[in-house]
């Protein structure tokens, strides 16, 4: 009689250590399928409309749909991304705010300020790639220059008279014509303008000989036939303009400069919120609509894993800060 409620309360017991048991196991399993369960935030330093943005949005639809949670945008243009990550960086590390990140505001600025409020291998989770992108050398349809070779002839014969706009200083169109100038061995002008906009005029003015730009305000250019490319920086064609030839083809071998877009954590951040954010934004960018509209854009759709994302930033950090050097930029 008295062994009965004692049996009782082992079996409970026992119940109670498989249920608890049960959770331990299941727990990590369902908090990675219950992610996110609420609105997700992915600052962007840079204003609306641009390509980074664009791209960006798209992606972040995307992970919306799939998700049934809103992926929100939230822009802070200023200091070269640079705001916008420390914000990002300052945020609870649970996968509720993510950070865009860029070969400009993560690979490029660790050489071109004196310091910075964070460090972007140091204080970061990699989540993924999500697209790559070249630039255009350009010039006005009129132009006597016929590919990236004749541009070099002309410079060399023509010391110091011959000049390629760009956007601002440090920006990565301007180091892609620093690279052009220094690999070239010219002597050539490189002209700062605040805006694409303001570049296109330039060129289209003959203000300037050559352009280098991001090629998505190039291409309404081109169909217009008012612009021609001469070449593009990657190391492969762009398959939006299939017949333009690389520059390394067309003139001056072994040039290549790709710029890249991706997502990025803040450090800490669990490692299955980054492996479900992952696999989402690859399956994002690997679907036909998403590809078509990024080649409109100027880009290449591409993920990659947030160890070779790692690895293409330290090693990206590194090249800018030896064609920086040599560019002789001031830090700002």
């Amino acid at each position: 009689m008295h062994n009965q409620p004692r049996r009782r309360s082992r079996r409970i017991l026992a119940h109670s250590a498989i249920f608890s048991l049960a959770f331990l196991v299941a727990g990590p399993a369902a908090a990675q399928e219950a992610y996110p369960t609420k609105p997700v935030k992915i600052m962007v330093g840079y204003g609306p409309g641009g390509t980074g943005d664009l791209t960006v949005r798209l992606v972040a639809q995307k992970l919306a749909d799939k998700t049934g949670q809103a992926f929100v945008i939230e822009n802070r243009p200023g200091a070269g991304g640079i705001v916008a990550s420390q914000i990002a960086q300052q945020s609870a590390p649970d996968g509720y705010t993510l950070n865009f990140i860029a070969a400009g505001n993560f690979a490029m600025t660790p050489s071109l300020f004196k310091s910075l409020p964070f460090d972007p291998v140091r204080d970061f989770e990699m989540v993924s790639l999500i697209g790559t992108f070249g630039f255009a050398l350009a010039v006005d349809s009129n132009s006597k220059i016929n590919d990236a070779r004749d541009l070099i002839a002309q410079a060399r014969a023509n010391p110091g008279k011959l000049s390629i706009g760009t956007i601002s200083v440090g920006s990565a169109q301007f180091l892609a014509a620093e690279v052009f100038k220094s690999m070239a061995a010219i002597d050539v002008t490189i002209v700062p303008y605040k805006t694409s906009a303001d570049v296109i005029r330039a060129v289209r003015a003959g203000d300037v000989h050559a352009v280098f730009e991001t090629i998505a305000p190039v291409i309404p250019q081109v169909k217009a036939g008012v612009m021609r490319v001469l070449g593009v920086t990657e190391e492969q064609r762009f398959s939006g303009l299939p017949n333009v030839p690389t520059i390394a083809e067309s003139g001056l071998p072994n040039y290549a400069i790709t710029g890249w877009n991706g997502i990025a954590a803040p450090g800490k951040t669990p490692r299955e919120v980054i492996m479900k954010l992952n696999a989402e934004i690859n399956n994002a960018v690997a679907r036909p609509d998403i590809k078509q509209k990024f080649i409109e854009l100027g880009v290449t759709a591409r993920g990659n894993t947030p160890e070779q994302m790692q690895a293409l930033l330290k090693k990206d950090i590194a090249w800018w800060r030896d064609v920086i050097g040599k560019a002789k930029l001031e830090k700002q």
